[in-house]
Protein backbone atom coordinates (compact mmCIF):
# COMPACT_ATOMS: atom_id res chain seq x y z
CA UNK A 1 0.00 0.00 0.00
CA UNK A 2 2.67 2.79 1.27
CA UNK A 3 5.66 0.48 -0.67
CA UNK A 4 5.92 2.94 -3.74
CA UNK A 5 6.03 6.41 -1.23
CA UNK A 6 8.27 4.24 0.71
CA UNK A 7 10.80 4.23 -1.96
CA UNK A 8 10.15 7.50 -3.20
CA UNK A 9 10.79 9.19 0.45
CA UNK A 10 14.28 6.69 0.56
CA UNK A 11 15.69 6.73 -2.83
CA UNK A 12 18.69 9.17 -3.24
CA UNK A 13 18.51 12.69 -4.60
CA UNK A 14 20.89 12.96 -7.94
CA UNK A 15 24.24 14.32 -7.00
CA UNK A 16 23.26 17.34 -9.78
CA UNK A 17 20.05 18.45 -8.17
CA UNK A 18 21.87 21.58 -6.74
CA UNK A 19 23.15 22.35 -9.80
CA UNK A 20 21.49 25.52 -12.03
CA UNK A 21 18.43 24.68 -13.98
CA UNK A 22 20.06 26.75 -16.99
CA UNK A 23 23.34 25.39 -18.09
CA UNK A 24 23.53 30.00 -18.78
CA UNK A 25 23.05 30.67 -15.21
CA UNK A 26 26.38 30.25 -12.81
CA UNK A 27 23.71 29.35 -9.89
CA UNK A 28 22.86 26.48 -8.50
CA UNK A 29 19.29 25.63 -7.87
CA UNK A 30 19.81 26.74 -4.12
CA UNK A 31 21.44 29.47 -4.67
CA UNK A 32 19.51 31.02 -6.96
CA UNK A 33 16.51 30.61 -4.68
CA UNK A 34 18.66 32.30 -2.25
CA UNK A 35 18.77 35.11 -4.34
CA UNK A 36 15.50 35.29 -5.46
CA UNK A 37 14.10 35.10 -1.90
CA UNK A 38 16.06 37.63 -0.50
CA UNK A 39 15.82 40.02 -3.41
CA UNK A 40 11.75 40.37 -2.63
CA UNK A 41 12.94 42.51 0.14
CA UNK A 42 15.41 44.56 -1.98
CA UNK A 43 12.55 44.91 -4.72
CA UNK A 44 10.40 46.73 -1.76
CA UNK A 45 13.03 49.16 -1.47
CA UNK A 46 13.77 49.29 -5.27
CA UNK A 47 14.48 53.27 -5.56
CA UNK A 48 15.93 53.65 -2.12
CA UNK A 49 18.20 50.68 -2.47
CA UNK A 50 18.72 52.29 -6.21
CA UNK A 51 19.47 55.68 -4.62
CA UNK A 52 22.06 54.26 -1.93
CA UNK A 53 23.69 52.65 -5.20
CA UNK A 54 24.12 55.81 -7.33
CA UNK A 55 25.31 57.53 -4.79
CA UNK A 56 27.99 55.12 -3.73
CA UNK A 57 28.79 54.60 -7.66
CA UNK A 58 29.60 58.44 -7.94
CA UNK A 59 31.61 58.93 -4.65
CA UNK A 60 34.19 56.30 -5.69
CA UNK A 61 34.02 57.03 -9.58
CA UNK A 62 33.87 60.79 -9.57
CA UNK A 63 34.73 60.79 -13.29
CA UNK A 64 31.21 58.84 -14.24
CA UNK A 65 29.63 61.98 -12.49
CA UNK A 66 30.45 63.13 -16.67
CA UNK A 67 27.72 60.92 -18.04
CA UNK A 68 25.06 61.97 -16.20
CA UNK A 69 25.16 65.45 -15.99
CA UNK A 70 21.57 65.53 -17.32
CA UNK A 71 20.22 64.81 -13.76
CA UNK A 72 23.23 65.71 -12.25
CA UNK A 73 24.65 69.42 -11.78
CA UNK A 74 27.90 69.38 -9.63
CA UNK A 75 30.46 71.50 -9.20
CA UNK A 76 31.57 70.34 -6.01
CA UNK A 77 31.36 67.19 -3.82
CA UNK A 78 29.33 70.01 -1.12
CA UNK A 79 26.80 69.98 -3.32
CA UNK A 80 23.66 67.48 -3.47
CA UNK A 81 22.79 65.31 -5.65
CA UNK A 82 19.28 66.65 -7.59
CA UNK A 83 17.15 63.59 -5.87
CA UNK A 84 14.23 63.92 -8.05
CA UNK A 85 16.29 63.20 -10.80
CA UNK A 86 18.54 60.47 -9.54
CA UNK A 87 15.85 58.78 -8.05
CA UNK A 88 14.68 58.62 -11.55
CA UNK A 89 17.73 56.86 -12.59
CA UNK A 90 18.34 54.66 -9.40
CA UNK A 91 14.67 53.32 -10.30
CA UNK A 92 15.05 52.65 -13.95
CA UNK A 93 18.43 50.76 -13.16
CA UNK A 94 16.85 48.83 -10.49
CA UNK A 95 13.78 47.92 -12.49
CA UNK A 96 16.34 46.40 -15.26
CA UNK A 97 18.35 44.30 -12.34
CA UNK A 98 14.76 43.70 -10.80
CA UNK A 99 13.91 42.10 -14.24
CA UNK A 100 16.48 40.42 -14.19
CA UNK A 101 16.94 38.91 -11.19
CA UNK A 102 12.77 38.00 -10.47
CA UNK A 103 13.32 36.03 -13.78
CA UNK A 104 15.97 33.87 -13.54
CA UNK A 105 13.55 31.14 -13.72
CA UNK A 106 13.46 31.70 -17.62
CA UNK A 107 16.91 32.66 -19.02
CA UNK A 108 16.07 33.42 -22.35
CA UNK A 109 14.01 36.58 -21.41
CA UNK A 110 16.54 37.66 -18.55
CA UNK A 111 19.39 37.42 -21.31
CA UNK A 112 17.46 39.59 -24.01
CA UNK A 113 16.83 42.39 -21.43
CA UNK A 114 20.24 42.66 -20.17
CA UNK A 115 21.40 42.66 -23.73
CA UNK A 116 18.62 45.12 -24.87
CA UNK A 117 20.10 47.12 -21.55
CA UNK A 118 23.82 47.00 -22.17
CA UNK A 119 23.39 47.89 -26.27
CA UNK A 120 21.57 51.46 -24.75
CA UNK A 121 24.45 52.01 -23.61
CA UNK A 122 26.54 52.50 -27.35
CA UNK A 123 24.02 55.66 -27.04
CA UNK A 124 26.01 57.42 -24.94
CA UNK A 125 28.96 59.13 -26.19
CA UNK A 126 32.49 58.18 -24.61
CA UNK A 127 31.09 54.86 -22.77
CA UNK A 128 32.88 52.34 -22.07
CA UNK A 129 31.85 48.93 -21.36
CA UNK A 130 34.18 47.86 -18.56
CA UNK A 131 32.19 50.85 -16.59
CA UNK A 132 30.09 48.70 -15.90
CA UNK A 133 32.07 46.77 -13.40
CA UNK A 134 31.78 50.15 -11.14
CA UNK A 135 28.59 49.56 -10.21
CA UNK A 136 29.38 45.87 -8.57
CA UNK A 137 30.85 47.12 -5.44
CA UNK A 138 27.93 50.02 -5.07
CA UNK A 139 25.47 47.03 -5.94
CA UNK A 140 26.59 44.97 -3.06
CA UNK A 141 27.17 47.83 -0.73
CA UNK A 142 23.60 48.44 -1.03
CA UNK A 143 21.87 44.83 -1.12
CA UNK A 144 23.63 44.38 1.97
CA UNK A 145 22.50 47.87 3.25
CA UNK A 146 18.83 46.88 2.80
CA UNK A 147 19.27 43.44 3.38
CA UNK A 148 20.65 44.24 6.71
CA UNK A 149 21.20 41.40 9.01
CA UNK A 150 19.50 39.03 6.58
CA UNK A 151 22.65 39.52 4.41
CA UNK A 152 25.06 36.43 5.61
CA UNK A 153 28.44 35.58 4.22
CA UNK A 154 26.70 33.31 2.06
CA UNK A 155 24.40 35.54 0.46
CA UNK A 156 26.69 37.59 -0.01
CA UNK A 157 29.00 35.20 -2.40
CA UNK A 158 25.64 34.41 -4.09
CA UNK A 159 25.03 37.89 -5.30
CA UNK A 160 28.42 38.65 -6.33
CA UNK A 161 28.28 35.64 -8.66
CA UNK A 162 24.89 37.36 -9.25
CA UNK A 163 26.09 40.49 -10.22
CA UNK A 164 29.18 39.25 -11.86
CA UNK A 165 26.85 37.06 -14.80
CA UNK A 166 24.47 40.25 -14.88
CA UNK A 167 27.46 42.83 -15.44
CA UNK A 168 29.15 40.26 -18.45
CA UNK A 169 25.59 39.80 -19.72
CA UNK A 170 24.96 43.51 -19.96
CA UNK A 171 29.05 43.87 -21.33
CA UNK A 172 28.14 41.18 -23.88
CA UNK A 173 24.89 43.03 -24.92
CA UNK A 174 27.03 46.40 -25.62
CA UNK A 175 29.62 44.40 -27.71
CA UNK A 176 26.93 43.03 -29.83
CA UNK A 177 25.68 46.31 -30.90
CA UNK A 178 28.26 48.07 -30.94
CA UNK A 179 29.59 45.23 -33.48
CA UNK A 180 26.56 46.07 -34.90
CA UNK A 181 26.81 49.96 -35.20
CA UNK A 182 30.09 49.27 -36.75
CA UNK A 183 29.29 46.64 -39.77
CA UNK A 184 26.60 49.41 -40.10
CA UNK A 185 28.47 51.73 -40.28
CA UNK A 186 31.14 50.39 -42.24
CA UNK A 187 28.30 49.27 -44.74
CA UNK A 188 27.51 53.17 -45.26
CA UNK A 189 30.62 54.56 -45.67
CA UNK A 190 31.18 51.73 -48.59
CA UNK A 191 28.02 53.15 -50.14
CA UNK A 192 29.07 56.51 -50.13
Amino acid sequence: MGCELGKLATTPKPQNQTSATDPRLPLTAKQKFIVMASWKAVSRELEATGVFMLIRLFEENEELIQMFSRFLDLKSKEEPYDMVELGKHAEKVMTALDEGIKGLDDMDVVLTCLHQVGATHTKIPGFNPQYFWKIEQPFLQAVKRTLDDRYSDNVESIYKITIKFIIETLIDGFDKAQSQNDKAQSADTAKS
